[in-house]
């Protein structure tokens, strides 16, 4: 289950700080009389009753003069991207009904907080949080793909990117709901993908990768797909982003291409993103490719002629539909790493989408 975001709003010390650490029952925040104590958005994850896992998010604030101020709004505005739900603090601040506008705006459930009536009952405003919630109907990341007892290989390379003694965040979800699903899931490494292949399985997911290596050594009639392209599938728009993906086509020389990542992380020499999908493409066209990490996401779009986003494992829905809707409305192409990589192996008509 994806973890809902609950973000705190307000002006700058109106008691968001307060609240979280009610709500969390520990020092989640600093809190101070000085004002602007909160200068980046603290993030805390747990669970709560009646909603589930999520995660709070106290913002930096805004209201605050001068260069330091802007730049706490700045990082503030940036959290709405992936907010599901926001608890806006009213300190009878001039800007608080412009907030309360942009968060309803962008349809966010809003619950408001009177500050100078301000007692911090957690167990009331978790419940005001869970009367709100956007609830989504359960969907399986492989959808349609499989069905009760179906065999799926799973072929995951444990390289210099895969975090030593564990397997990264898609792969276990896919493992884990494929056991739910009662299906067989056998994993190997693609230099056993030969010996897998005798279980004669139903479908083959395949880390984005290895595709063209995958492709060549399973029967054409194999349904294929990846686990990006089943995380695309959950979070976005796939329709839009397999579209996005033949944009590569249409690249020149010039063309700038942004290669945009959810999460920050220190890359190395066989990053995915940052080398080798810049280099296949640099194959098509002399491209010009500006990394984002993070909330790093540009608000300015209309200089690239295409977007590359990745799997978004560690984001949620909110904030890659948010990302995919800005590119569509600044008419920028967007896809994710998996469906990229398909098709500059050739092989995006051939993959399966859940």
């Amino acid at each position: 289950m994806e973890p809902y975001q609950i973000s705190f709003f307000g002006a700058t010390n109106s008691g968001k700080s307060t609240l979280v650490n009610a709500i969390a029952g520990q020092t989640v925040s600093l809190v101070s009389e000085l004002p602007g104590t909160t200068t980046d958005p603290v993030r805390k994850r747990m669970e709560l009753p009646g909603i589930g896992p999520c995660v709070l998010v106290d913002t930096a604030g805004y209201g605050d003069s001068g260069e330091l101020g802007l730049e706490r709004e700045r990082l503030t505005r940036k959290v709405i991207d992936s907010t599901d739900v926001a608890v806006l603090i009213l300190s009878r601040n001039p800007e608080d009904s412009t907030w309360q506008s942009v968060l309803e705006k962008a349809g966010i459930p809003v619950i408001t907080i009177d500050a100078n009536d301000f007692r911090p009952d957690a167990e009331s405003i978790v419940k005001r949080i869970a009367a709100v919630l956007p609830r989504e109907e359960k969907h399986f990341l492989t959808g349609k793909l499989v069905q009760e007892g179906s065999i799926v290989v799973l072929v995951m390379p444990q390289d210099s990117e895969a975090p030593a003694g564990r397997i990264i965040l898609p792969q276990v979800r896919v493992i884990r709901e494929l056991l739910d699903r009662r299906c067989i899931p056998v994993c190997c490494t693609p230099d056993k993908l030969t010996e897998a292949m005798k279980t004669n399985p139903d479908l083959v997911i395949t880390d984005s990768q290895v595709f063209g290596l995958v492709n060549a050594a399973i029967p054409p009639e194999m349904p294929l797909t990846s686990f990006s392209i089943l995380l695309a599938a959950e979070k976005g728009d796939i329709g839009v982003m397999t579209e996005g993906a033949r944009a590569i086509g249409g690249l020149k020389d010039g063309s700038k291409v942004l290669v945009a990542e959810a999460c920050t992380h220190v890359p190395n020499s066989e990053d995915i993103g940052r080398v080798k999908i810049p280099a296949m493409l640099r194959k098509k066209a002399d491209i010009e490719v500006k990394v984002s990490a993070g909330n790093d996401f540009p608000d300015d779009l209309s200089a690239y002629s295409l977007i590359v986003h990745c799997g978004g494992c560690t984001a949620n829905s909110k904030l890659v539909r948010s990302r995919i809707r800005k590119a569509l409305l600044s008419g920028v192409p967007i896809t994710n790493y998996g469906l990229a990589l398909a098709y500059l192996q050739g092989i995006l008509d051939r993959v399966s989408l859940p």
